[in-house]
């Protein structure tokens, strides 16, 4: 007998009939420059009616790479915050295929004035134009730019977490297999907003998160095919473009997930969460009742984004304010 689903938080339903879903989603990927035109229409709009942070600096960098185009980067600074500044680097959401580094940036700029810490917004490349793993490498890019010249910049350098949300949460957890593959220095935290982990399309989840239109398996599989071409589901696919196919998690940095109740994600983000848990990484997960996929996005003011946001940022607080000696300690 076939569970039944359960309902969508009051709040969250509100927002959910004010949302213009088409026939194919809120996010179309039948048409993804059409779809990529109107994201950064959307996020330009809003952003005009968000106030301007004026002790956050923004400034536009294009990060040098010898082999392959150099990474742009926003980085957003706190005037009044004493340094060194922890760093959060950011990967933007859109399922890899949408979206843009400065899309965040009203919210960003609030968030590090709020925490004292710089961020680095990473411009990655979107699929189809650059495949799998192409995002990740400019991640480890920016992430082991960042490290660098983190000094000269007045960064700490010991003090650097990875931050994603969505598909940018799976670039982000794609990164951190790079960075401790590639022997660099472990990042301070990885904190995964509903992330986007797995090509596969085999839990329960994407079986039964079918018809809200936000993010549906019909969308999620176009968005694979848009990363991965032909790769797709099959076993050519490497844990950087795809992290769920990791085995060894284990030297990852300590990990925050949260996810919502009815979100296609929830059982991959679910089982990364158990298995880097058995793999002696340290991990807080969250799991939001009656929550769709990016609810906070969607429905900013209610109380469920309320508390994720929260939660998340005391996570940051906490985590940035350890002394550098004790984070390497678990």
């Amino acid at each position: 007998m076939p569970r039944s689903r359960p309902a969508i938080d009051s709040e969250l339903a509100a927002a959910l009939q004010a949302m213009p879903i088409g026939p194919n989603g809120v996010f179309d990927l039948t048409d993804i420059p059409a779809t990529r035109q109107a994201v950064r229409a959307l996020a330009e709009s809003i952003a005009a009616t968000i106030p301007d942070e004026p002790t956050v600096t923004a400034n536009e960098i294009q990060v040098p790479r010898a082999e392959g185009p150099d990474v742009p980067i926003v980085l957003l600074r706190p005037q009044n915050a004493p340094g060194p500044l922890p760093v959060l680097v950011w990967f933007h959401g859109g399922g890899q295929v949408l979206g843009f580094a400065a899309q965040d940036t009203p919210w960003l700029k609030p968030l590090s004035a709020a925490l004292g810490c710089a961020i680095v917004s990473v411009d990655y490349r979107l699929a189809p134009e650059t495949p799998a793993p192409g995002a990740a490498e400019d991640g480890y890019t920016a992430y082991r730019w960042i490290s660098d010249n983190a000094t000269d910049l007045g960064l700490d350098p010991t003090r650097i977490g990875l931050a994603g949300q969505s598909g940018g949460g799976g670039i982000a957890a794609a990164t951190a297999l790079l960075i401790r593959d590639r022997g660099e220095a472990t990042p301070l935290f990885q904190l995964l907003m509903y992330p986007m982990l797995d090509d596969r399309n085999t839990t329960d989840s994407s079986r039964e998160i079918t018809d809200i239109g936000i993010w549906d398996p019909s969308t999620n599989i176009l968005a694979w095919q848009a990363i991965l071409g032909d790769r797709a589901g099959t076993k050519d696919v490497t844990p950087y473009s795809a992290p769920s196919r990791a085995t060894d998690l284990a030297g990852l940095p300590p990990t925050f997930i949260g996810v919502g109740e009815l979100d296609l994600f929830r059982d991959e983000n679910l089982d990364y969460a158990a298995r880097l848990r058995a793999h002696g990484v340290p991990v807080e997960l969250h799991l939001y009742p009656g929550a769709y996929h990016a609810f906070d996005m969607f429905a900013p003011q209610s109380h469920l984004a309320t508390s994720f946001h929260h939660t998340l940022n005391d996570y940051l607080v906490r985590h940035f304010t350890k002394a550098p000696a004790t984070q390497t300690a678990s």
